[in-house]
């Protein structure tokens, strides 16, 4: 195509418009599609092939076959180096390698030679085979975190790619399951070594860690056997209806395996993960990583169209959306996080958590849907109030629980506070006098934290997104262009020196054809380029010479370059 024959931006957005909307399901919102994961499809299949055994005869055959298409999925889908990464257009990395080789592994023969060549890999990552070096080497990746070293170590050892009897076990630490005994308001202040989300993990491969080699001291080992019970009904009440812990895949066949690997493969907790993991294998044989996105696609998808909402759906539309997004609100204490009533979750489906991220999402996808009215109004404040009271000490939101800072997935985020604060500014004017008391001193705490983690160059890295082709597989382009767009709807913050040296920044990472990649120096993708152009486009008339001139460059430039990439708006290769 030559430059002639290119689309124009205003044919693309028309394109691209009506791809977004005809993209919605039979019910008017959006769900998507998460791409296939060799780390849940690992996980899976090696969950269901301990449960195997312990099911009936009529019922082994499905499983069987579940197993058989999984493993036939992991062989074809792996990389040419030996290994796996995220999904099948990523690359290796040690996590999911590992899983991998553990899994295909305990499948037996059928799969030697995706065996050997994984093994190759992760000699050369990890620098030996030997048990010890590769445990550290899984630990090392994760560090004080053990939310996904310990599972992972947890797999490898059930697979019996540790060792045999208890010394499999010595190189995995010993979660603290006992003190999911504890009221769960004490969690903030007991440093567990797993994140917010992870407790079904605490509980589950804790006890198996302990069912394998209990500690030799008298107490730990006393106490721990004495809360079995209590902390599985913990697990109980906790499990979501559908079965599947946060909608995951690979949390819930952790937690299966290791019930089933500490004896306990006919708990109900068991049968009802078993009942998840065979309801959401896809039909080549895979799993996702998350059942759907429901909600952040929706909300996504609403502020995407964003002014041009009116003109691209019907006011019918419009309301459906909106009793959709209102049914999603959370209107009680959470049973899993104990979060109160007022925020939204990343999907639809009974295994959601609330969280910062979507709640802020929720409310600006409701105010770029147009519609005032008493349940909108009501619906907001408890929104924003939810998001005040889970702010930090530091000023900073986190995800899903104030005061859990031990951890960095528990810590306040930068693109987490820039979410809530845009949602706080855009809001403001409309809310109660006594709310909005409440959102300046927020907007000011959330500010101050901001600048403190601004970087010297001039932008933030998210807690959330990352990108593997940058050095520390960061993203400092999604992080810089969440605060950006927050910064934007702040007129006292348009010309200050943290948004001046963000912009600054975000200019110099744009790349000579015209995209944006996750840092300077990346490859351009379709989503990051589309952040960077939504975070300039507020200062583009707001800032003198020669900044103003630079912003209009660029974004010429990265327009430019989407409309190639997408060939007009009519094709969207996922990154």
């Amino acid at each position: 195509m030559t430059d002639s024959d290119a689309p124009s931006i205003r044919e693309t957005l028309t394109n691209a418009t009506q791809r977004l909307l005809d993209s919605r399901c039979a019910a008017g919102h959006w769900e998507g599609q998460l791409s296939s994961s060799a780390l849940s499809t690992a996980t899976a299949i090696f969950a269901l092939s301990l449960f195997e055994p312990h099911t009936p005869e009529n019922a082994r055959e499905r499983l069987r076959w579940l197993i058989v298409g999984g493993v036939k999925w992991l062989v074809h889908y792996q990389n040419t180096d030996g290994g796996w990464g995220d999904t099948v257009i990523s690359k290796s990395n040690i996590s999911t390698t590992a899983l991998c080789w553990a899994a295909l592994g305990h499948a037996g023969e059928t799969a030697c030679d995706a065996v050997q060549s994984a093994e190759q890999w992760l000699n050369r990552a990890a620098g030996s085979l030997d048990r010890t070096i590769l445990a550290k080497a899984i630990i090392a990746r994760y560090g004080k975190d053990h939310t996904f070293s310990v599972p992972i170590l947890t797999m490898c050892a059930l697979a019996g790619r540790l060792g045999e009897g208890r010394d499999a076990w010595k190189l995995i630490p010993q979660l603290p399951f006992e003190l999911a005994a504890c009221p769960q308001k004490w969690f903030q202040w007991l440093r567990l070594p797993v994140v917010s989300y992870a407790l079904p993990a605490l509980i589950a491969i804790g006890q198996v860690r302990h069912h394998h080699r209990p500690s030799r001291n008298p107490i730990a080992r006393t106490t721990r056997r004495l809360t079995i019970a209590r902390t599985l009904r913990v697990l109980k009440r906790i499990q979501p209806t559908g079965g599947g812990f946060l909608e995951a895949t690979p949390l819930t066949s952790f937690v299966a395996m290791s019930l089933i690997g500490s004896g306990q493969a006919r708990h109900p907790v068991v049968m009802k993960a078993v009942e998840f993991l065979v309801r959401s294998v896809r039909d080549d044989g895979s799993w996702p990583i998350d059942t759907n996105l429901a909600t952040w696609l929706t909300t996504l998808s609403i502020n995407a169209l964003g002014p041009i909402e009116k003109l691209a759906m019907s006011e019918g539309d419009r309301e459906r959306l909106f009793n959709w997004l209102l049914h999603q609100q959370y209107r009680q204490v959470h049973p899993y996080t104990n979060a109160p009533p007022g925020a939204w979750a990343w999907t639809d489906l009974p295994g959601g958590v609330p969280d910062a991220d979507d709640t802020a999402g929720a409310l600006l996808a409701i105010w770029n849907l147009g519609i005032r009215s008493d349940r909108a109004t009501d619906a907001v404040q408890a929104g924003i109030s939810w998001l005040i009271n889970l702010q930090n000490s530091d000023g900073g939101i986190p995800t899903f629980c104030r005061g859990w800072g031990n951890l960095p997935f528990d810590r306040s985020g930068p693109d987490l506070s820039a979410h809530a604060l845009h949602a706080m500014n855009v809001w403001d004017t409309a809310m109660p006098e006594k709310l909005r008391y409440r959102i300046a001193h927020s907007r000011l705490a959330a500010i101050k934290y901001l600048a403190r983690h601004q970087h010297p160059d001039g932008s933030w890295l998210p807690l959330w997104f990352g990108n593997e082709h940058a050095e520390g597989e960061t993203n400092p382009l999604y992080g810089t262009t969440r605060v950006l767009m927050a910064l934007g709807t702040d007129p006292s913050q348009h010309d200050s020196p943290m948004t001046l040296k963000a912009v600054a920044w975000l200019l110099a990472a744009q790349n000579r054809d015209g995209s944006w990649g996750g840092n300077k120096d990346v490859p351009g993708s379709i989503e990051e380029t589309s952040l960077a152009l939504t975070a300039l486009c507020p200062f583009r008339e707001k800032l003198g010479e020669p900044r103003k001139h630079a912003i209009h460059a660029a974004l010429a430039a990265g327009g430019n370059w989407l409309v190639k990439a997408t060939k007009g708006g009519t094709v969207f290769p996922a990154s």
